[in-house]
């Protein structure tokens, strides 16, 4: 029986039967139902195969419209946790849509219970909104938001301004708007819910926004304060203690404290976070992007400790853990683009549609009218099969000849590219050579000076100049010496990036290369100019440089370019 001819009890019915069926497989009240990495190929099909019956029959149920909103709404979460966007939009708009037309068909019990379903699904279909680059109708759709709860005493409410606040810093990077809504949000929170963790995140929110604007003295305070509430104040839905808060919290206040050359107080926190990470109270390991926040926290301290072999240590250690993530990150991606991906959405999607075609023609008995097509088709294909054979000798020889032809030629191409390659690195071998040249002699002048200055300078003061130049050698050679094995030690765990980097950017030194590197490591202006033994001045003119061989235009964050490589 084709489904556009059932009743509405025996829609209902199908829809039932099709859910047990994919409750049977991955409940819908299980986390593992909303992981990409859950499902198999063909576990995937079959699961898109049920969805797309089961949607399918929901216009023919009359009445039942609990039941109706509720599928919906899990239709719209599903494939948006799944990535595939399209959909997800597709069916959070059937379900507004479906609830704006028939609620005043529920109970008031009914729309009360659907009041956090509302106002949920606005922020993720604004979030999917965002995802897919339609910025006005994500922020139509937030605004709809703040509408709808405005008038409720719930914390939900300062919930929907703090999203609203992260839609302009992450997606407008309007700081400004972004932080007069984290502002509202924090304001109801702490008045209305002064115990609830939102409050931690929207002071996190508000810390990112002072740091971006270089107004550190705030960040710190909300830095601090969140410190000390994730170390005392339990999850209210997990009820424990959330361990990579309170990590993000400790390591974001160590790099504000560095930042504000507060650095007694920074060596303290990073001590209280160590004894707080130990706690039996934080029952829950360290995961390893925790474990890359607290080495990047200390490499940072080490620098303003002006301790650079623990620093370089520590920098090597970030490099290696950076790494081991981004191949595990690396392994989930290829396999979910490989087995889920929109050909298998498409490809689910027309078969169900077949599925429904052939269903149509069973119930009209057309069985006899297919078998004789189906013996033309053959008499057909036989025939054209038959002319291939003939005429396949003929074309096989004459694409070989073409393939031998290319593969030649493509031979030549390749060996003309390496050689110029080989040209390429060693004129920047050469560059780079000329260049610690340049630095060296422009050391040793200074060196000169500085003996001219002491043969004029009286007895007293040549033994104090004497004793700072002879310092000044001192930290030349063991800057240079922990330079030279930090960078030999950087090259080797940096290959694949670099090899990455030389074959989309061919021009790129090999010291702009480093460079590339030590961005890679999140390192701050002042470490990247001491370990190059360059000026601040020196960097940002090399940053320049490194721009336009990269072919950046003004809006592109260097940083983020380099990170997202």
């Amino acid at each position: 029986m084709a489904q556009n001819s059932l009743s509405s009890d025996e829609a209902l019915q199908s829809c039932r039967a099709i859910s047990d069926l994919m409750e049977a497989s991955f409940p819908a009240n299980e986390y593992r139902t909303f992981q990409r990495e859950s499902f198999s190929e063909q576990q995937l099909q079959n699961y898109l195969s049920l969805h797309f019956k089961k949607l399918d029959l929901l216009p023919l149920i009359k009445e039942h419209h609990v039941f109706k909103l509720h599928h919906y709404l899990h239709a719209g979460n599903w494939f948006k946790t799944m990535e595939f966007y399209g959909e997800s939009i597709k069916w959070y708009t059937a379900f507004f849509d479906y609830y704006e037309l028939n609620a005043d068909k529920l109970t008031a019990k009914e729309r009360d219970q659907f009041f956090q379903e509302i106002t949920y699904s606005y922020s993720s279909l604004a979030d999917t909104y965002a995802k897919v680059g339609k910025f006005e109708s994500a922020e139509l759709i937030h605004e709809k938001n703040i509408a709808f709860i405005k008038d409720r005493n719930t914390i939900y409410n300062p919930s929907a301004y703090n999203n609203y606040g992260l839609f302009f810093y992450w997606n407008k990077k309007d700081l400004d708007a972004a932080l007069f809504y984290f502002k509202k949000a924090y304001q109801i929170t702490l008045e209305k819910f002064p115990n609830h963790s939102l409050l931690g995140s929207i002071r996190d929110n508000l810390a990112d926004v002072y740091t971006d604007m270089n107004q550190h003295e705030k960040a710190l305070l909300f830095y601090e304060a969140n410190f000390e509430m994730y170390r005392l104040v339990k999850n209210e839905i997990s009820s424990e203690y959330d361990l990579s808060r309170l990590i993000s919290a400790g390591t974001q206040l160590i790099e504000t404290q560095v930042k504000l050359n507060l650095i007694v107080e920074a060596e303290q926190t990073f001590k209280r976070l160590q004894k707080s990470i130990v706690n039996p109270q934080f029952r829950s390991k360290v995961n390893p992007s925790s474990k890359l926040e607290i080495l990047k926290a200390q490499g940072v301290l080490y620098h303003a400790q002006n301790n650079f072999k623990m620093a370089t240590d520590t920098a090597l250690k970030q490099i290696a853990l950076t790494d081991s993530i981004n191949a595990v990150s690396k392994i989930a991606d290829k396999k979910w683009h490989e087995e889920l991906n929109a050909v298998s959405l498409d490809r689910v999607a027309l078969n169900f549609k077949i599925d429904k075609i052939v269903k149509e023609n069973q119930i009209s008995s057309q069985r006899f009218k297919l078998w004789i097509i189906s013996i033309l088709s053959m008499s057909i294909i036989g025939f054209l099969f038959a002319l291939y054979l003939r005429r396949k000798g003929l074309i096989l020889f004459a694409k070989n000849k073409q393939l031998i032809a290319e593969q030649n030629l493509k031979l030549t191409d390749f060996e003309n590219k390496q050689l110029q390659s080989e040209i390429a690195s060693k004129k920047r071998d050469l560059s780079d050579f000329a260049i610690s040249l340049t630095q060296n002699q422009e050391w040793a002048r200074e060196l000169a000076d500085k003996i001219n200055h002491i043969k004029l300078a009286n007895a007293k003061e040549q033994a104090a100049l004497l004793n700072e130049m002879e310092q000044d050698i001192h930290n030349k050679i063991t800057v240079d010496a922990q330079t030279h094995e930090f960078y030999e030690r950087l090259d080797k765990l940096s290959d694949s990036f670099y090899s990455e980097l030389t074959r989309k950017f061919v021009k790129l030194s090999k010291n702009e290369i480093r460079l590339c590197s030590l961005i890679r490591l999140k390192m701050d202006s002042r470490s990247i100019a001491t370990l190059q033994n360059i000026t601040l001045a020196s960097l940002n003119t090399s940053r320049y440089r490194l721009r336009k061989k990269l072919g950046l235009t003004e809006e592109v964050d260097l940083d983020d370019f380099i990170q997202n490589l």
